[in-house]
């Protein structure tokens, strides 16, 4: 990766004063989306911001790109996407050089992501963070948890994969359409299915 994970821009530290759940979401902590003014303003801000993105990007992909460089400041060099995208908090992205997205791509949640150099990543891939309580109670009160999730450098991800919360995946891996990814997966291997689970090593040669 080329650029530094802060997963943290000017916006949300103005915000961060002034919002406990914010606070509370940057540090990886219990939080309450629902209750949180900040929260809900910056991700209206962002999906706005997706939504432009969509809308012009076939008319203007140069204004569109810069567009999604300012929503996701830590994305790389050489990234290409395809629309239409959503993004909840471009800030908690960070995207490696080179690496290519495509169509309906869905990052949820305020957990941290990481996405590796020249990662192939197919339509209708999810990436979702948040875990909402197991407690009736507490996710009556709207307590969920962001969770981090790291896609390591030259994964390929096939069509409508879901990544769930807290997961790895390590370099080089293949993810077969359609998987459910709810668990870490390492290096150098072939993976598919609901839920995911390793197929065999990558062939070499």
């Amino acid at each position: 990766m080329t650029h530094q994970a802060q997963f943290i821009d000017d916006r949300m530290a103005a915000l961060l004063e002034t919002d406990e759940d914010l606070r509370r979401m940057v540090a990886g902590d219990w939080m309450r989306y629902r209750a949180s003014p900040a929260l809900q303003a910056l991700t209206r801000e962002a999906n706005a911001t997706c939504a432009t993105i969509n809308r012009i990007y076939y008319d203007d992909a140069e204004e569109a790109m810069r567009l999604f460089h300012g929503l996701v400041p830590g994305a790389g060099a050489g990234i290409d996407f395809r629309p239409p995208i959503r993004i909840d908090y471009g800030a908690r992205l960070v995207i490696g050089d080179r690496t290519f997205i495509n169509a309906d791509f869905m990052v949820i949640g305020g957990g941290a992501v990481t996405i590796g150099a020249d990662c192939l990543i197919g339509p209708r891939c999810g990436i979702y963070t948040p875990n909402h309580a197991e407690d009736i109670a507490r996710r009556l009160d709207g307590w969920e948890l962001p969770k981090p999730v790291t896609i390591g450098n030259n994964v390929w991800i096939g069509g409508s994969v879901t990544i769930t919360p807290g997961v790895t995946i390590g370099d080089h891996s293949i993810i077969g359409a359609g998987s459910v990814v709810t668990r870490d997966l390492p290096a150098g291997v072939v993976a598919a299915g609901n839920p995911c689970r390793v197929i065999r090593p990558l062939a070499e040669g």
